[in-house]
């Protein structure tokens, strides 16, 4: 990598409520990924915890409350902008609230499992998805 290469750190937060996993249609006016389906996601800020990163995603981009468990249940390679990027997935549980969608997504659904290929929601996160859901 040369020297002024960035490397972009990111969290998704799968949350779950009962037998169903969030997932949010991120909005057409976004640069990266318009009209994706994803989970709760975003980058780490500099100097920024990755746990408290995900805290402050699910607040910013849902208004749930939600307890995350600490520590990741998956972590991968992608690219941003055709610039690379680590993706540390968290696992969590839907507290309390309804979503209040921020201007960063178009829609979302609760979705079974088996639902998620069919919105298109990347393999990668999907296989995220699968280790998440054996997490008792």
């Amino acid at each position: 990598m040369t020297e002024d290469a960035k490397q972009w750190v990111a969290v998704t937060v799968l949350v779950f409520r009962d037998d169903h996993v969030l997932a949010m249609q991120r909005a057409s006016t976004e640069v990266a990924g318009a009209g994706l389906w994803e989970g709760i996601s975003g980058r780490v800020e500099a100097d920024e915890d990755p746990l408290a990163a995900a805290e402050r995603e699910v607040l910013e981009e849902s208004g749930l409350r939600v307890r995350i468990r600490p520590r990741p249940v998956d972590t991968y390679a992608a690219r941003r902008h055709g610039e690379p990027m680590t993706v540390i997935v968290f696992r969590a549980e839907h507290e309390a609230g309804e979503v209040v969608l921020s201007e960063e997504h178009d829609a979302f659904r609760w979705c079974a499992l088996d639902e998620l290929t069919e919105l298109g929601v990347p393999g990668r996160l999907i296989e995220a998805v699968h280790r998440a859901w054996r997490i008792v």
